[in-house]
């Protein structure tokens, strides 16, 4: 068993931070090294957009999708003053759309990121009142979109030994009253993420979980319609973790699950 120590929260590279913190004001390119290739799903709106500005910040060349082609285009225009950028529209769940991505990329993705996902009915029901369904297509999206995207990117990733990071959920593990079937489907994209840790390792790619914890998102919001959602953080709370996450070495965090607002960050040593 690999030991772990504890880091402080710190950015190695404090000049990509300093770029997180201002969050990619309008107008400011940064990006100098466009040979990173980066997919992003879930892209056009809150944590998916905001982690595709860093991306950006930090030279990696996008492709982004989403299912909404107007707020895809919104991030898309708005990407482009920063990076080379391509946007996909289309829903994860659909083959086509999963080859437009992987064709889009090109032969190398050294980040792919499997943000896009649904919440299940608004108001979240309980688990005895859930439609089987709704089930079936929470997994669809959740989990089985993400690994049948997975193997179309595979050999674009083990050509650049990239990196998949999985956006996962504290519902994975809370077993929180009526967040039960978001929760399995997270919990099960938690567990899959670790074994492509361990079938991955030998081919170079390296996998990871990601907890973003609560934010101010229209996914949050869903979850609590008829609730002010106003003193949750904004996505960019993130943003001191994926400087912190981008520049580990694969070896340090593959196979792990982390917490996005958490103080510190566990490494593999």
């Amino acid at each position: 068993m690999s030991s772990h120590e504890r880091e402080p929260r710190q950015d190695p590279r404090p000049a990509a931070l300093q770029v997180a913190k201002q969050a990619l004001p309008k107008g400011t390119r940064v990006a100098t090294d466009t040979t990173r290739t980066a997919v992003v799903t879930g892209a056009s709106k809150g944590l998916g957009r905001v982690l595709a500005g860093f991306l950006a910040a930090q030279g990696y060349r996008l492709v982004v999708t989403a299912r909404g082609a107007d707020a895809l285009e919104d991030a898309r225009a708005d990407l482009a003053r920063h990076t080379d950028v391509v946007s996909v529209v289309g829903d994860v769940t659909d083959a086509e759309h999963r080859d437009a991505i992987r064709r889009a990329a090109g032969p190398r993705v050294d980040l792919l990121v499997h943000n896009a996902s649904w919440l299940g009915p608004s108001p979240l029901p309980s688990l005895s009142e859930v439609e089987p369904q709704a089930v079936r297509d929470l997994m669809e999206t959740n989990v089985v979109a993400p690994i049948a995207l997975t193997q179309a990117m595979l050999p674009a990733l083990r050509a650049a030994r990239g990196t998949i990071v999985a956006i996962s959920s504290d519902a994975a593990v809370g077993g929180y009253p009526r967040w039960g079937a978001y929760g399995a489907s997270k919990a099960a994209l938690d567990l899959i993420t670790a074994t492509w840790a361990g079938e991955f390792a030998e081919l170079g790619v390296t996998a990871v979980s990601v907890d973003p914890g609560d934010m101010r998102t229209d996914m949050h919001q869903a979850a609590y319609p008829d609730e002010d959602i106003q003193d949750r953080p904004l996505p960019q709370v993130t943003l001191p973790f994926w400087a912190w996450l981008l520049g580990r070495r694969p070896e340090e965090v593959r196979g792990q699950r982390f917490q996005a607002q958490a103080e510190t960050w566990d490494v593999a040593t």
